[in-house]
């Protein structure tokens, strides 16, 4: 049914109702400066997966595991909070160095406060969800409400939800740890700590001498392993050039000295 204002309704009384409508109290009415935006957007970055844990309870899962971190895992500052991803995570190793953060809200013994964990490892079995971690026991118990972190391991799969986020480790830069099996015309390396993104695309390798401005691509070996194969002597230094998932990109000046050797770690100045 239509309201119908009578013809009897004079002008001063229309006047009157609107001046009383203007002056009720602010905090009565609808404010928009009240509606969360960003909150729900926030919200919605979320989305579902599906989670399991391995290794230690209190552990980091693996040593290193596929990525080829190797005992990094345990230290500052992955610090065990760590992961294996299925093959949508890991992407074939293109995934080794991304952060997500996780969280849980479907068990008792959840928090729902989310915990940050780094793409370390492969869990190649792991494809009944489209997206799955398999977390380290460690990160798997920082979802749990403080006390119930074994109750929560004992859940079996659980669901979660998770979101992309940048990778951010304070006052640590790049480190470049030189491949076993690399030699004078055969150049590898493992690189990891990568703010931003934290995982790569593109690795470049300029050798000093020569073309100075020539840049070699690098391919991936396996994991966060990069190499380049040259058949001829490489002269060091070199410089690494990187680009990140996200299209930032970076020099490392001389990061691999003059006289480097197979199996030692050099740490950059720089990191994005």
């Amino acid at each position: 049914m239509a309201l119908v204002l009578q013809p009897s309704l004079s002008m001063f009384t229309l006047v009157t109702l609107f001046s009383i409508l203007l002056n009720l109290n602010p905090s009565s009415c609808f404010n928009p400066k009240l509606f969360s935006v960003s909150r729900l957007q926030s919200d919605s970055d979320w989305a579902a997966a599906g989670a399991t844990w391995y290794g230690n309870p209190d552990g980091a899962g693996t040593d290193g595991g596929a990525c080829g971190y190797g005992n990094a895992v345990e230290n500052s500052p992955f610090s065990k909070m760590v992961s294996a991803g299925g093959p949508s995570l890991f992407k074939s190793g293109k995934g080794c160095g991304a952060c997500y953060q996780v969280k849980c809200t479907t068990n008792a013994a959840c928090s729902g406060n989310p915990a940050t964990v780094v793409i370390t490892d492969e869990c190649p079995g792991c494809t009944s969800e489209s997206v799955h971690f398999d977390l380290s026991g460690s990160a798997f118990g920082a979802m749990a409400v403080s006390g119930q972190e074994g109750q929560l391991r004992n859940a079996g799969v659980l669901q979660i939800q998770y979101k992309r986020v940048d990778c951010n480790y304070p006052g640590v830069t790049l480190v470049f740890r030189v491949d076993s099996g690399s030699n004078p015309n055969y150049f590898a390396t493992l690189i990891e700590y990568e703010d931003g993104a934290g995982d790569l695309t593109e690795v470049y390798l300029k050798q000093s001498g020569g073309d100075s401005d020539s840049w070699l691509l690098m391919q991936e070996s396996w994991g966060a392993v990069w190499k380049l194969d040259s058949g001829s002597a490489l002269q060091a230094p070199f410089s690494v050039k990187l680009t990140a998932s996200n299209g930032q990109a970076l020099v490392a000046n001389n990061v691999i000295p003059a006289g480097w050797q197979a199996g030692q770690t050099y740490r950059s100045l720089v990191n994005f």
